[in-house]
């Protein structure tokens, strides 16, 4: 019943031509905010991975293997 009463109020308010305008926009409006969640989860697990990956560090040298090298 309340449905029913809101989409009544809605027609009233916007007439019923404009009504699948703002549809229309409300669902380009959904599309992009997903979008944007969509993006900001990708660069979230890309910076989370880049966090969580191993750093390579070098073995440290002693003058004695310095000098061999040379």
């Amino acid at each position: 019943m309340e449905i029913l009463l809101i989409v009544l109020l809605i027609v009233l308010l916007f007439g019923g031509k404009k009504i699948p305008e703002l549809m229309k926009g409300l669902g380009k409006g959904m599309k992009s905010f997903k979008q944007g969640v969509a993006e900001a989860e990708a660069e979230i697990k890309k910076t989370k991975e880049e966090i969580d990956k191993p750093v390579e560090t070098k073995k440290p040298t002693t003058d004695n293997e310095q000098k061999k090298e040379e």
